[in-house]
C-alpha cells in the first residue's frame, strides 16, 4: 500500500470485494516493477485518483472467479492484465485506437462498494489494476487470455513494458524493413523497442545508454550498434555511424534526451517518445523539425492488447521474441521497495515480483 510520496510501500492486509457484473478476480502469479511505479513513489509524477493506493500495473495470473455477465474468461484461465482497458463503444475503440479509450465506464461508480478497502475505507488500485497484490479484482476488459505454455513470470512484462516498446516501433511509428533506428534508453521498454525494430526488419539498430550491461543486453537482443552515452557525444556518434536515422525511440522521458533524439534524425525522420512525459517541458529549435522531421508520443505502444499480447506470446514460444533476458531479477513481494531502489540505480532490465501459486 502506497500512502505518501517518498515513504516506502508497506505490506498490509486489504479486503478484496467479490466480483461484480463483468468483473474478474485474478490470483496474481507475477507483477513487473515499472519505472512509472517508481515515479509515483518518489513524487516525480503525481498519483492519479487519490491515495492510499495499491501500486502495480503489469501482471499475469490465473482467473480465480468471475462475476455475472462475464463470458470471455473462466476460472483456471491464464491471463495478462493491461492498463489499456477498453470500453468497446467510444470513438477511439470503434476507430481501432483502443489504447486511447478513457475507459471511465469500466470503473465502479461513485457510491458503489470499492473493489479494495481497509476497514470500509476504499483504496485506489493503480491503473484500475493494483498489481502489487495477491489478488486483482478488475473489469474483464483489463485481461487477455494467453497460452498456458507461456511462463507467467515472463508473461507479466507483456502487460506494459514490452507491449509499449514493441508497439511503439511496430504500430505507432510503423518502422519498415530496411530503415534505420536508434533507441535511447535500454531498460525494459527500450529493449522492447530494440526487438520491435529487429522484428520489423530494420537495417541498423543503434542502442544508446549510459550503462554497459544494458548495452550488452541490447546487442544480444538485436542492436547492430551500441553507443555508451557516458563516454562522449551520443548525437555525434549516431550521426557518424548512420548519417542520421529514420526513427529514434526515446525511452528515458527526459528533456535532454528528447532534444538529442531530434538531432539524431535524418531528413524525414521521426522521434517517438515512449518514456513518461507527465512533467516534461521541451525547448525545440525549428531547425530540428525542418526537412520533414517530426516528434510524437506513443500511448502504450498504440496497442490493441487482446490481439497483440497473444501474438507476442506466440513469438516467444517460437523463439522469435526474447523475454528471458528482459526479466533480470525475481523477488518476493516483501522486497518491493528494494526492487524500486534497484530501478532508480538502473540495475538490470525488469524485476518481477513473484507470488505463491
Amino acid at each position: 500500500v502506497f500512502r505518501e510520496p517518498g515513504v516506502p510501500i508497506r505490506i498490509e492486509d486489504v479486503d478484496v470485494d467479490a466480483p461484480g457484473p463483468r468483473e474478474v478476480l485474478v490470483r496474481t502469479a507475477a507483477a513487473g516493477v515499472c519505472h512509472s511505479d517508481l515515479s509515483i513513489v518518489d513524487g516525480t509524477i503525481t498519483a492519479l485518483y487519490g491515495l492510499p493506493m495499491v501500486l502495480g500495473h503489469e501482471s499475469a495470473g490465473v482467473v480465480e472467479a468471475v462475476g455475472s455477465d462475464v463470458t470471455y474468461v473462466e476460472p483456471g484461465d491464464h491471463v495478462v492484465t493491461c492498463l489499456s482497458i477498453f470500453c468497446g463503444e467510444c470513438e477511439y475503440c470503434l476507430s481501432g485506437r483502443p489504447a486511447l479509450c478513457p475507459h471511465e465506464s469500466q470503473r465502479r461508480a461513485s457510491g458503489e462498494r470499492p473493489r479494495l478497502s481497509q476497514a470500509g475505507v476504499g483504496l485506489t488500485p493503480a491503473s484500475q489494476l493494483g498489481s502489487f497484490a495477491e489478488r486483482l479484482l478488475v473489469h474483464e476488459h483489463a485481461v487477455v487470455k494467453i497460452d498456458r505454455a507461456m511462463p507467467l513470470d515472463l508473461a507479466s512484462v507483456l502487460g506494459c513494458g514490452l507491449t509499449t516498446g514493441l508497439g511503439a516501433v511496430i504500430y505507432t511509428a510503423g518502422v519498415r524493413p530496411g530503415q534505420t533506428v536508434a533507441v535511447i534508453g535500454c531498460g525494459g521498454v527500450g529493449l522492447g523497442a530494440v526487438q520491435g525494430a529487429r522484428l520489423s526488419g530494420a537495417r541498423r539498430i543503434v542502442a544508446v545508454d549510459r550503462v554497459a550491461a544494458r548495452l550488452d543486453r541490447a546487442a544480444r537482443l538485436g542492436a547492430t550498434d551500441v553507443i555508451d552515452a557516458s563516454q562522449g557525444d551520443a548525437v555525434a556518434a549516431v550521426l557518424d555511424r548512420t548519417g542520421g536515422v529514420d526513427h529514434v525511440f526515446e525511452a528515458v522521458g527526459r528533456a535532454e534526451t528528447c532534444q538529442q533524439a531530434l538531432k539524431m534524425l535524418g531528413r524525414g525522420g521521426r522521434v517517438t517518445i515512449i518514456g513518461v512525459i507527465t512533467t516534461l517541458k521541451l525547448e525545440i529549435s525549428g531547425a530540428d523539425l525542418m526537412y520533414g522531421r517530426s516528434l510524437g508520443w506513443s500511448m502504450m505502444g498504440s496497442n490493441r492488447f487482446r490481439l497483440d499480447i497473444p501474438y507476442y506470446v506466440e513469438l516467444y514460444l517460437q523463439g522469435r521474441l526474447q523475454l528471458d533476458d528482459i526479466v533480470t531479477a525475481r523477488v518476493p513481494l516483501q522486497d518491493v521497495n528494494e526492487a524500486l531502489a534497484a530501478l532508480s540505480r538502473a540495475e538490470g532490465a525488469r524485476t518481477v515480483l513473484l507470488f505463491d501459486r
